[in-house]
C-alpha cells in the first residue's frame, strides 16, 4: 500500500512535457530521480511504486515500462545511483585529504559517516537490509545485487592498503581488515541514526578507525 505522505505529495503533479526524438534516457533519469524524491519525502522505500512514480514525474504508469521492467528494477537504478554518489563523494575526499596515506583513510571514513549522516532514508535503502527484492519474482539478479557497493569497498581497501605499505597501519589482510572496518563505520551510522539522543563520548569514529585499521589518531 502507498504512503498516505507520498500519495498527497504526487496527486497534483502536472502533466510531463513529452520528450524529443533521441531523449528517451532523458525520462529514465527523471524516473530515477522521482523515486529518489519519493524515498527522501517519505523515509520508506514502500512508498516507491509503478503508480507513485509515474504520478511524482507527470506520466501515465504504462510509460515506465520502457525503462523500466518492474518496481525492483527502479529500486535498483536508485541504489546504483546512491551508490554511484557515494563514490564519488569518497574519491574526492581522498583528492582534498593530500599525500599521507593515514589522512587519506581518515577522509574517507569520515566521508562515509557523513554520506549516513546526511541522506539517512537513501543509507538506509542502501546498507539497512531492508530493501531485499524477490529475485525470484522480478527482473533482478543475484549478480545485479552482488555488485553494489564494489567500487566504494575498493576505495576502502586501497586507503587501507596504502597505509599499510607507508608503515602506518599494522594490518597485513588489508581486504578483510577493511570489511571489519566497513562493519565498524555501519555499525556506528546506524546507531546514530536510531540512537540519537544517546551521549555519544567523542572522537567515537576515530576511536573505531584506530582499533579496526590498526593505525594511529589522525593528530598522532
Amino acid at each position: 500500500m502507498e504512503s498516505t505522505g507520498a500519495a498527497a505529495s504526487t496527486a497534483s503533479k502536472p502533466a510531463r512535457a513529452r520528450n524529443r526524438r533521441g531523449e528517451g534516457g532523458r525520462l529514465r533519469d527523471d524516473i530515477i530521480a522521482a523515486a529518489v524524491e519519493l524515498l527522501d519525502e517519505a523515509g520508506d522505500e514502500r512508498a516507491i511504486t509503478l503508480r507513485s512514480v509515474a504520478r511524482q514525474v507527470g506520466i501515465a504508469a504504462p510509460s515506465i515500462y520502457r525503462h523500466f521492467p518492474d518496481q525492483p528494477a527502479i529500486m535498483l537504478a536508485v541504489v546504483q545511483r546512491e551508490f554511484a554518489e557515494l563514490r564519488d563523494g569518497l574519491r574526492s575526499s581522498v583528492e582534498k585529504a593530500g599525500d599521507d596515506p593515514r589522512q587519506r583513510l581518515y577522509a574517507v571514513c569520515h566521508g562515509y559517516l557523513d554520506f549516513a549522516r546526511l541522506h539517512p532514508e537513501r543509507y538506509r535503502t542502501m546498507f539497512g537490509g531492508l530493501w531485499v527484492p524477490d529475485l525470484e519474482d522480478s527482473s533482478l539478479t543475484e549478480a545485479d545485487m552482488a555488485a553494489l557497493g564494489d567500487e566504494t569497498m575498493q576505495i576502502l581497501i586501497d586507503a587501507l592498503a596504502d597505509c599499510a605499505a607507508a608503515g602506518q597501519s599494522a594490518s597485513t589482510d588489508p581486504p578483510g581488515d577493511a570489511v571489519a572496518l566497513w562493519l565498524g563505520l555501519h555499525g556506528l551510522a546506524h546507531q546514530r541514526a536510531v540512537s540519537p539522543s544517546f551521549p555519544w563520548p567523542e572522537g567515537m569514529a576515530d576511536r573505531i578507525i584506530v582499533a579496526l585499521a590498526q593505525v594511529k589518531g589522525p593528530d598522532a
